[in-house]
């Protein structure tokens, strides 16, 4: 499956009238394989930061999670590897599968739970195929 597909029809999808702000795939090295258009400008090191606080999310906690110039305050890690952030009236979930970063963010009306359950949703449609 093409991630532009996985990006644009399952990650930005609309939920109950919302939907996500922007929504991006990356490899495990921090290279974007699909993004929505409006995805806030990264470096490079910050995906490969947040790969990284996998191993040890406590860093990442103490740190916060940054994409671009926006600083999320962490505010839970899951045992299944997923992120979850909070910056004013939204936030970010970032959900790791085999071989992909799923990057989720998200301003009001969205919750945090919705962009949460939908990116878990599509990384749990990827992983049975060891993507």
């Amino acid at each position: 499956m093409p991630w532009e597909i996985c990006v644009h029809e399952f990650l930005m999808a609309e939920k109950d009238g919302k939907k996500m702000t922007s929504a991006a795939i990356f490899d495990h090295e921090g290279v974007v394989l699909a993004k929505s258009a409006n995805f806030p400008k990264y470096k490079i090191k910050e995906i490969v930061d947040i790969m990284n606080a996998f191993e040890n999310p406590q860093q990442l906690v103490r740190n916060d999670l940054r994409i671009g110039d926006t600083k999320y305050e962490v505010t839970q890690v899951e045992q299944e590897h997923v992120i979850n952030g909070k910056k004013g009236t939204g936030g970010i979930c970032v959900k790791k599968t085999i071989t992909a970063l799923l990057v989720g963010i998200y301003n009001e009306p969205m919750t945090g739970t919705a962009c949460n359950g939908i990116v878990k949703s599509v990384a749990a449609f990827l992983i049975p195929r060891n993507l």
